[in-house]
């Protein structure tokens, strides 16, 4: 029987720049297109790293610019637009290849909002470097115009810098699940979700925050109640001592293992780090549910058990 999928799509299938993003949403388009042909019912979430940086770096010129008549624009809106044309290129992209294979199903990007918590310990401790470099005039300026935090990075120059927090719901989680259940292929929580927290009454205030890609994945693929999250990254299988003449390559962690590997710190904060623990986060949410690490073009082979890095109970 076919398997209801969440893939999280990482940055080498949406490449860097618009031209890239063009040519490499074909070949994703190509590798999810195998998986739905073989039955299997998908979910696709994405990254936005390239994207929302492109865009934050274009509305911080445009400032730049003209000071008094354009002002910084709201990460959560920059996150907005980068949903939106990501899933624009994505969902084309996908419906073509289905229709040259035959099949008809349609194909639909949501733009979502995800809810963090204000209390979350992440936003006393920002650490993701965000948008263009700034002098150090003008990252004073913003600490005191609009009272960012900021940081030197590395002699480049200064950037802003933002709060990474746990996503905590998916705001459009029901519109999410009707349109699977209607047959769909939807393209949602992309870039980790546009972060949002509650306010008075009904409103959702944009967060200056960017939240995990996988761990935003992870969520939705427990809301849609999957059976497997693929977690696409740049190798084939998760390694241990990676880059060590000791380096071993992992077909499969139980919970137990993955946990003592952390300890360990076998694998790097930022990178394969929260991919695992996402994965794990999935794994151990329900009786039956599966991880699977691998690289995009593997991810049949790896649902068929040939490849990747299983994580489960």
């Amino acid at each position: 029987m076919g398997k209801r999928i969440v893939i999280a799509l990482g940055g080498n299938a949406l490449g860097k720049n618009l031209p890239e993003q063009m040519i490499a949403v074909k070949e994703t388009a190509r590798a999810i297109a195998d998986l739905i042909e073989g039955g299997h019912e998908v979910i696709l979430s994405h990254g936005n790293g390239p994207q929302v940086g492109m865009i934050q770096s274009a509305m911080t010129l445009l400032t730049r610019s003209d000071p008094e008549k354009y002002i910084p624009c709201p990460l959560s809106v920059c996150v907005a637009m980068s949903q939106g044309y990501i899933g624009y290129d994505l969902q084309n992209a996908l419906r073509e290849e289905l229709l040259d294979r035959g099949i008809e199903k349609g194909v639909a990007t949501v733009l979502t909002q995800v809810e963090v918590d204000p209390d979350d310990p992440a936003f006393k401790n920002p650490t993701k470097p965000i948008g263009a470099f700034m002098t150090q005039e003008e990252a004073r300026r913003m600490v005191r115009e609009r009272d960012y935090d900021v940081m030197e990075d590395a002699g480049r120059g200064w950037r802003r810098v933002v709060a990474s927090p746990r996503p905590q719901s998916i705001v459009e989680i029901s519109t999410i699940h009707n349109l699977v259940d209607a047959g769909h292929v939807v393209i949602a929580c992309g870039g980790g979700g546009i972060p949002v927290f509650k306010t008075d009454r009904h409103h959702l205030k944009g967060a200056a925050a960017v939240i995990d890609k996988d761990f935003a994945a992870c969520l939705l693929a427990r809301q849609v109640e999957a059976d497997y999250l693929i977690i696409l990254t740049a190798v084939e299988k998760v390694a241990v001592d990676f880059g060590k003449p000791t380096q071993k390559w992992l077909d499969h962690m139980t919970l137990e293992e993955a946990r003592k590997y952390i300890d360990e710190g076998q694998f790097a904060p930022g990178s394969m780090l929260p991919k695992v623990e996402a994965a794990m986060e999935f794994a151990q949410s329900a009786p039956g549910r599966t991880s699977l690490i691998t690289l995009l073009h593997k991810a049949k082979d790896g649902i068929d058990g040939k490849t990747g890095t299983v994580i489960s109970q």
